[in-house]
């Protein structure tokens, strides 16, 4: 009797024992589980702050002015921490592979220049539109193929490069709100003609065309009354609508390496243009200018001739020379018309 009570004793407390071993298995199993999200956690707010420390590297005060800038380093992506350094009022972030601007840049209200020029950036998201204080927005040599209506809210801007995006060929026509507009970059993209929303931009003084594919001009050109430096060069113009000539305020016009066969006489008229170039140009007549210089003065000035040799005086020369030809084909036309009558 004895023995079986000892037996069944001994039984009882090994169950006991091994109960006990497995619900602190269990114990330390949930345990570690719970200990190991937190672990993350706290891992993620060690590691944001190890990155917003970085961030705050970063940081330049210029002239007044609190500039976060990142060169040559590699972000892909910004870091949402970067909101805590809101108070930043210019970002200039230059070749670090950047692919996306982060939705909240609309937490960033001081912001006067977004500069992410030379980066991979194929998106300007719609949230741009409540950056209203925004006044520079550089995005040149990007991957952006669509600019977003919502820019149109960016209400002070004044300058904005979107220069070797290459698909680029297109402007939301809400465009033309951009009242303070005066500098717009759009060269080397895939436009095949001058936006009518550009056009109608008021204060524009400044528009790069360049290296597009332009094949004519808009009639209502003139319409751009500020504009005195205009850039149409690598395009595949064939003519310029008269009205180029009623640009009042145009003094720089570059037109090299497109497909011109004529200049239009018009342009003799205007007064403030100072450079022009139609370099590179298949013009009917072959004009060559005069020569006012001694050798020795042209030996000095070789490179200021081949800056001039299509330019202003070249133009002035051409239309004049245009004018003699048809007024020769004219009266031709009527001592025959005489002769036949």
């Amino acid at each position: 009797m004895v023995g079986v009570a000892v037996g069944s004793s001994v039984s009882s407390i090994k169950a006991l024992w091994e109960t006990r071993i497995r619900k602190s298995k269990e114990e330390r199993r949930s345990h570690d589980r719970g200990g190991g999200a937190s672990g993350r956690l706290c891992v993620g707010v060690w590691e944001d702050r190890a990155v917003l420390a970085r961030l705050k590297q970063k940081l330049q005060m210029e002239d007044g002015r609190l500039i976060l800038r990142i060169e040559h380093e590699e972000w892909k992506s910004l870091p949402g921490c970067l909101v805590q350094l809101s108070q930043v009022q210019e970002w200039q972030i230059h070749r670090t592979g950047l692919q996306k601007i982060p939705h909240f840049i609309s937490s960033f209200q001081n912001l006067l220049v977004l500069d992410l020029s030379r980066n991979g950036i194929n998106e300007i998201p719609k949230q741009i539109g409540k950056v209203t204080r925004l006044r520079e927005l550089l995005l040149s040599y990007n991957r952006v193929q669509f600019v977003p209506e919502e820019l149109s809210s960016c209400e002070n801007l004044e300058k904005l490069e979107l220069a070797m995006n290459r698909d680029l060929d297109h402007l939301p026509d809400q465009f033309r709100n951009l009242k303070k507009l005066q500098h717009l970059d759009l060269s080397m993209n895939h436009f095949t003609s001058l936006p009518d929303c550009v056009v109608g931009l008021p204060a524009l003084e400044w528009l790069d065309m360049g290296g597009n594919r332009l094949q004519h001009l808009p009639e209502d050109i003139h319409r751009m009354e500020k504009l005195h430096t205009l850039w149409l060069q690598r395009n595949k113009l064939e003519k310029l609508p008269e009205n180029i000539s009623r640009m009042s305020s145009l003094d720089t016009l570059v037109l090299s390496s497109n497909r011109l066969r004529d200049i239009p006489p018009l342009m003799d008229d205007m007064s403030r243009l100072r450079f022009v170039n139609f370099r590179d140009n298949p013009l009917t007549l072959d004009v060559t200018l005069p020569s006012r210089k001694t050798k020795a003065e042209d030996d000095e000035d070789d490179d200021e001739d081949d800056r001039e040799m299509f330019g202003r005086e070249f133009m002035k020369i051409y239309i004049q020379e245009a004018r003699k030809r048809s007024y020769a084909v004219v009266n031709m036309h009527c001592v025959n018309h005489e002769c036949l009558g």
